[in-house]
């Protein structure tokens, strides 16, 4: 029965690659990328890893390891929430947990040899792949933000609590429960995977533009935008910003001022891109360091944080107001408030 749990998610999850890669040019690159890691390091622990190895019963290859995935979803929501279109060598930080997990299973099958300590590593890398995915949920809930990410980390948070506690039950020699039974927790395991398999290709096919970013429009070059109509659509969309302030809206996104002004969403995109040289969240966020510079100076914010008055012009986390600052002003906020009080 197990096994053929393990086919059916199998042909479910190449059934989605397929559905992705038929229309990978439309999406960002590297979100696409980082989303099909995670796919591709599931399918692989589905097929060989522990004593639940398709082909080869018995054998543990470690390298297929579930925590793999994690990392990789980590980082595809990391890249999905900040739009960025590179990765950022930098990240490559958040796969050193995997590469001592890696070590660690390697040296304990090939050593034939399982410590405690051992045993208390792979508990403490297992509680850091886990705080990846709780740290997903945190971030969508602190902002009240229903997503089809929430669906699909949830239950997979479920799954590694329940195996961190088989492996703290064995570890400590108890009476295993009967949920925690190592044979009926891979069921489980491969029964959700194939039911999230299912869902996640279901929601691709009915709602592809929620699921993926798209790439980014870089040319324009059927563009029907008239230098009179280039100027009118300008001023309209700096009207929104200095006197409606709509820059103060923490949800604000290009379809909303397109609603808003009544302005073709592609047309938004090329006035700024093209026009006035910057992108839709440079644009509104140019306008958010600039309202909190003011506030900075008004007497109502005074008994407010940092963070409390970046939040009053738009700013929903405390690390992008901090790195947008610094990319619009060349200094951190604190840095900027030490000059304003020697200068006055």
């Amino acid at each position: 029965m197990l096994q053929l749990f393990q086919i059916i998610a199998l042909i479910q999850g190449f059934f989605l690659l397929l559905i992705l890669f038929k229309s990978y040019k439309k999406y960002k690159k590297i979100t696409f990328l980082l989303f099909v890691g995670s796919i591709v390091s599931i399918l692989m622990y589905i097929i060989g890893d522990d004593d639940n190895n398709l082909f080869n019963k018995g054998v543990d290859w470690f390298l297929f390891d579930s925590s793999l995935f994690v990392t990789f979803f980590f980082l595809f929501f990391k890249y999905f929430k900040s739009g960025k279109e590179n990765f950022d060598k930098k990240d490559i930080i958040f796969f050193i947990p995997n590469l001592i997990y890696f070590v660690i299973e390697g040296f304990e099958i090939y050593s034939n040899r399982d410590t405690f300590f051992i045993d208390i590593g792979e508990i403490i890398l297992d509680c850091i792949f886990l705080g990846y995915l709780i740290y997903i949920v945190f971030d969508l809930l602190k902002v009240n933000k229903r997503h089809w990410i929430l669906y699909f980390v949830i239950p997979i948070i479920i799954l590694m609590i329940f195996s961190g506690l088989t492996e703290f039950v064995e570890l400590n020699n108890f009476n295993s429960f009967f949920i925690f039974n190592n044979s009926n927790l891979a069921t489980y395991n491969l029964l959700i995977i194939a039911f999230l398999f299912y869902f996640i290709t279901f929601y691709l096919i009915m709602k592809p533009n929620e699921f993926l970013p798209n790439a980014k429009i870089k040319k324009y070059k059927t563009s029907s935008l008239k230098p009179e109509l280039i100027n009118d659509y300008k001023k309209k969309l700096i009207h929104s910003m200095e006197v409606e302030e709509l820059f103060a809206d923490s949800k604000l996104s290009i379809n909303k001022v397109s609603n808003e002004l009544n302005i073709p969403r592609q047309h938004i995109s090329e006035v700024l891109n093209l026009h006035l040289n910057k992108s839709f969240q440079e644009f509104i966020n140019e306008y958010r360091v600039e309202a909190f510079i003011r506030n900075l100076q008004e007497s109502h914010f005074s008994n407010y944080t940092l963070f409390g008055i970046a939040n009053e012009v738009g700013f929903n986390s405390k690390s992008s107001f901090n790195a947008t600052f610094k990319k619009v002003k060349g200094i951190t906020p604190t840095e900027f408030i030490n000059q304003l009080t020697v200068s006055n």
